[in-house]
């Protein structure tokens, strides 16, 4: 796979399935490089292939989030054309023609029919009620006038400010155009409407309207009256979070995910409401892995009596049931070594979408107790690039326990030396929370594609473990559960790795491995080349440099660290620069290669700068590259062109460096 390569993935996800379970409808998105944009279109499948292959149902270039209508007669779907924002509802079968029900300026989400067909719930951001008045003569446009801060986390990556304009829950008639009527307003975000089964409320998710509520920013269950707004809280508790709530078909209880968001990082867990009011009874405590994954995640999905969620094991990301009444453990629905990143069900079909280590995401279903694949998308790109299966590898660690760990050799031995070894890329996940699933991944492919072997885990901190693995990189100065710290136990683990690679596969070359990593993985790519000449060349990507930077208010998570590291930046400053990769600046004399994005609010581009700017000084050996119109997650969802030149700068740049050793320059050279 080459970068240009990027052009030809076809993305299929959020599958949903019609009430009578014989059809799937999904979101299929390519790649347009020429127009430097994704097109997205809704696709229909048959759940029995003898029906026929899948087939599009509109021919959109920006639809989403399709929602069947209760009697499976029509779908809902949002659309976005030159900049609006449209709920569009379709027949799916015989005649009529789509109607767009709202256009709006600001993106539409979270579409969901009321249980009569009759309505539509959705969620928008929509400028507060309460927002301070402030008008200037001749100046009509808000965005030109001051904005009043008055809450943490006043802004978002790839949204920019929100804190005078949190998203709203609305209600639109399902049949003809109308203006949409505001249902639920809040001074802070509004998620996950879900209508109870008489269709006389919604369950919603949102901070309780409480002082100080953004010092914690605990979401509560609350219920709103569809024919009032009237909304009232559920839940209460200080330090629980609840979110994603789905109603039981008796309308008795709501099914969440809850998360202790005081004490971080922690797992979510599969928890059920009663709507009579109390808090939540969690179902999977036995279960001590994350059942909130970071790609797939949904709310937890009713059938036969049971709730049916993903969880992160070990790389796979597995479907879990349990029983909704309490009465049994949680045990394994659909597994293999595999990530299941989108699933639904209803009738007698399971509709799922898989992605393994060599191929991309496809969907499938399970019917009577068989799995059929229905669609094909990649057939013809995997046919063209293949890519072999990485070795699963277990790495002793010294914080107890194996890491996972994976090595993806090469199909080409271009980049050979002359003594036959093979350079190596070391790669690094984001998060911490999260890990490296068992999937097709574009970046190793091209790596791997370009020559060289390709390296990867899931050291402590990350998901797909227990809970106390999750929590062993917190502060060690944390009063409650402490670590190792970031830059501890899971950099130890990350050069265990390497070590165990270079044991185990001796056509492997120690004096020509690369290190590269995003965001976390940025943090730790700047830490260890602080700490060690180990690696040859490193590229930090979107990287937390400076977490105390970070935490006083350069991040859109400022005033979270202080939770996840258990410690108080205003306390003890000096634990945070401790644990900064730019503490340790005059240490670094590998080669090192910062990418960054100009619109990046996770990790802003103050955080590359100051790495840039010391190494500079310096006389180090340092590039720098910042993508302007980009935020945080521009190697994932940026422009096509710009993901394509990021690929290609970090391709020639490790080719420069960890080229056939007889010829590339020795690291640590100023």
């Amino acid at each position: 796979m080459q970068p240009a390569d990027i052009a030809r993935l076809v993305s299929p996800g959020d599958p949903r399935v019609s009430p009578d379970g014989r059809r799937v409808a999904l979101v299929v998105t390519r790649v347009d490089l020429e127009a430097d944009r994704y097109r997205s279109a809704i696709w229909l499948a048959p759940a029995d292939p003898a029906d026929g292959p899948p087939r599009p149902l509109t021919s959109g270039d920006g639809d989403a989030n399709p929602r069947w209508s209760p009697d499976g007669t029509r779908l809902a779907l949002t659309r976005t054309v030159d900049g609006k924002h449209r709920l569009v509802v379709l027949p799916v079968d015989g005649p009529g023609e789509p109607v767009t029900l709202v256009e709006r300026d600001t993106s539409i989400s979270e579409p969901t029919w009321s249980p009569d067909g009759t309505a539509l719930a959705f969620t928008s951001r929509e400028t507060r009620p309460d927002a301070p008045p402030f008008t200037v003569v001749g100046t009509p446009d808000r965005a030109a006038l001051p904005r009043r801060i008055d809450r943490l986390f006043p802004k978002l990556d790839g949204e920019g400010w929100i804190v005078d304009r949190p998203r709203a829950v609305f209600v639109v008639p399902a049949d003809t155009p109308a203006a949409p009527r505001v249902l639920a307003h809040h001074r802070y975000d509004i998620s996950g409407p879900a209508w109870s089964p008489d269709g006389r409320e919604l369950a919603v998710t949102t901070v309780r309207d409480e002082p100080d509520a953004d010092l914690t920013m605990v979401e509560a269950l609350h219920l709103v009256a569809v024919d009032t707004g009237e909304i009232r809280p559920l839940t209460s508790s200080p330090s629980i979070s609840v979110s994603r709530p789905s109603w039981s078909p008796d309308g008795a209880s709501i099914a969440v995910l809850v998360e202790d968001v005081v004490l971080v990082p922690s797992f979510g867990r599969v928890a059920l409401v009663p709507t009579a009011g109390g808090e939540p009874t969690v179902l999977t405590a036995g279960l001590d892995r994350q059942a909130a994954p970071f790609v797939g995640g949904r709310a937890p999905l009713w059938r036969d009596g049971s709730l049916v969620f993903a969880v992160e094991d070990h790389g796979t990301q597995p479907l879990y049931a349990v029983p909704a009444d309490g009465s049994g453990t949680p045990t394994e629905l659909l597994g293999g070594t595999r990530a299941i990143v989108g699933y639904d069900a209803a009738g007698d079909t399971l509709a799922v979408l898989t992605t393994g280590p060599t191929s991309r995401p496809e969907l499938a279903v399970v019917r009577d107790g068989r799995e059929m694949t229905l669609s094909s998308f990649s057939t013809a790109f995997h046919r063209d690039l293949p890519l072999d299966a990485p070795e699963h590898l277990r790495v002793p660690s010294s914080g107890g326990g194996e890491i996972d760990a994976w090595l993806l050799r090469p199909r080409t031995a271009a980049l050979a030396g002359t003594d036959g070894r093979l350079p190596l890329l070391v790669s690094v996940h984001g998060g911490p929370m999260t890990q490296y699933p068992a999937a097709w991944f574009d970046e190793f492919a091209m790596w791997s594609g370009a020559g060289y072997a390709v390296l990867w885990c899931n050291p402590h901190g990350s998901t797909g473990d227990t809970e106390a693995a999750l929590r062993s990189i917190r502060s060690p100065e944390s009063a409650e559960v402490p670590g190792t710290g970031w830059g501890g136990v899971d950099a130890d683990d990350v050069l265990a790795v390497l070590d165990a690679a270079l044991a185990h596969e001796g056509t492997l070359d120690p004096a020509r491995v690369g290190l590269i990593g995003g965001s976390y993985g940025g943090f730790m790519t700047t830490w260890l080349v602080g700490h060690t000449d180990r690696f040859a060349a490193a590229c930090s990507e979107r990287a937390a440099n400076n977490l105390l930077s970070l935490e006083w208010g350069g991040s859109d998570a400022a005033g979270y660290f202080r939770f996840e590291m258990g410690v108080d930046h205003l306390a003890r400053p000096d634990v945070y620069r401790r644990m900064s990769p730019t503490s340790y600046v005059e240490h670094i004399r590998t080669p090192l290669l910062i990418l960054h994005a100009d619109h990046d609010l996770r990790c802003p581009p103050e955080q590359a700068d100051q790495l840039y700017v010391s190494l500079r000084l310096l006389g180090r050996e340092v590039e720098y590259w910042r993508f302007p119109d980009e935020g945080h997650e521009l190697s994932r969802s940026g422009s096509p062109r710009r993901r394509v030149q990021r690929a290609e700068i970090i391709l020639d740049f490790f080719a420069r460096w960890l080229r056939p050793v007889s010829t590339h320059p020795s690291p640590g050279t100023d």
